[in-house]
């Protein structure tokens, strides 16, 4: 075991920091409180190869792996994880969908373009009625002839007004078949496809969500991706990658809170000394730094076994639990370590307290980990 970045790691990571610092941080607040979701910034990500990580690069990728791209989601979370969630959801759900379960002529076609960030993607499971139970979904696909006629809608989707491209799984078979449900890659303009309500969140404001509507969308049986019937099994096993992206982006969150905590207790003085020399904080910050340490081994274990094409379900979900726990902690302590100073917006804490909830929630609640991890350990 090396527990070193290795010499890619570390040049991506410097990259990262220094366009995060350039690109990003000064327009943190603009973005989050006017809910701006940056396209442009995106396309810089692109051309940068940091919108197709795990693309191979006869795609136009950067043909990195898992390690590398926790490293890249990390960083830019550090710095503004609406961006950082936006960057996982392109990647690991969008992209890497197509990227898995699509032919070769479908990967040539969208892949490239995503790969770029000339297109920005979109991914669609959860409904109104159905988040966890994704099963009993409502949005359906009836065939006609070499078409699919398609009703419904998605909610909660990112990228849902913004997206070119959207990889989404709707039911043709019967309600609670976990083989009744198909994939399908919809494009923008698309008469019948369009998007709905923005949603007004507490957090990752910067990155958009929204809903997909579908009012007899007819879409051609050639951007089916993989079998009819197979769209909830590639779906879950979208979802293992979609893990380590969560827990990538969760201890980004907590190591970019903990740092300003960190830096604001050895400033802060009361009682004639900085509060780091106070055991209450200090011990808060052992804590969180421990952590934090935890997270990330859990992360880069998970990772190592995506590497090597190794069961991950359970790690993937282990990792993606706690690290999204624990960001929620560690922003939480960061804001108390603050005081009142941690209540207002002059402080990035606030912004890391109000990002991180989400985290115990999308792609899977807490929860649902839960139930995840305990059924493979009683397999066993």
């Amino acid at each position: 075991m090396n527990f070193d970045y290795n010499e890619t790691q570390s040049m991506i990571a410097q990259s990262i920091r220094d366009f995060a610092e350039k690109n990003i941080r000064p327009y943190i607040m603009e973005w989050d409180e006017a809910q701006i979701f940056p396209v442009q910034l995106f396309k810089k990500l692109g051309e940068m190869g940091f919108m197709g990580v795990l693309v191979p690069q006869e795609l136009g990728g950067s043909g990195l792996g898992y390690h590398e791209y926790i490293t890249i989601v990390e960083e830019i979370s550090k710095v503004d994880p609406s961006i950082g969630l936006s960057v996982a959801a392109h990647n690991s759900l969008c992209t890497n969908h197509i990227l898995t379960f699509g032919s070769e002529e479908q990967k040539k076609k969208w892949i490239p373009k995503l790969a770029t960030a000339e297109h920005i993607g979109a991914w669609g499971l959860t409904e109104h009625n159905t988040g966890s139970d994704a099963g009993g979904m409502n949005t359906t696909a009836k065939r006609d002839g070499d078409h699919w006629v398609v009703n419904g809608a998605k909610n909660f989707i990112t990228h849902a007004i913004s997206g070119d491209i959207a990889v989404v799984i709707v039911r043709t078979g019967e309600k609670g078949d976990s083989r009744g449900m198909t994939a399908f890659v919809f494009e923008k303009g698309m008469p019948g496809f369009t998007s709905g309500k923005k949603e007004n969140k507490l957090g990752m404001r910067a990155s958009e969500t929204a809903e997909l509507i579908f009012d007899n969308c007819r879409i051609p049986d050639a951007n089916r991706l993989g079998e009819v019937g197979q769209g909830f099994i590639q779906a879950m096993k979208v979802l293992d990658g979609g893990r380590i992206s969560i827990g990538a982006l969760s201890l980004g969150i907590a190591k970019g809170a903990y740092e300003a905590a960190l830096k604001y207790s050895k400033e802060r003085h009361q009682f004639g000394k900085p509060i780091s020399e106070f055991q209450g904080i200090s011990f808060k910050l052992a804590d969180m730094a421990t952590e934090i340490e935890a997270s990330e081994l859990l992360l880069h274990k998970a990772a190592f076994l995506k590497q090597q094409h190794k069961p991950v379900t359970t790690m993937g979900a282990m990792a993606k639990m706690f690290s999204s726990e624990v960001c929620v902690r560690v922003a939480n302590e960061a804001v108390q370590i603050h005081g009142g100073y941690g209540y207002t917006k002059d402080y990035p804490v606030e912004k890391f307290y109000r990002d991180s909830k989400l985290c115990t929630i999308g792609e899977g609640t807490t929860e649902i980990q839960k139930v995840v991890i305990s059924r493979n350990l009683l397999k066993e």
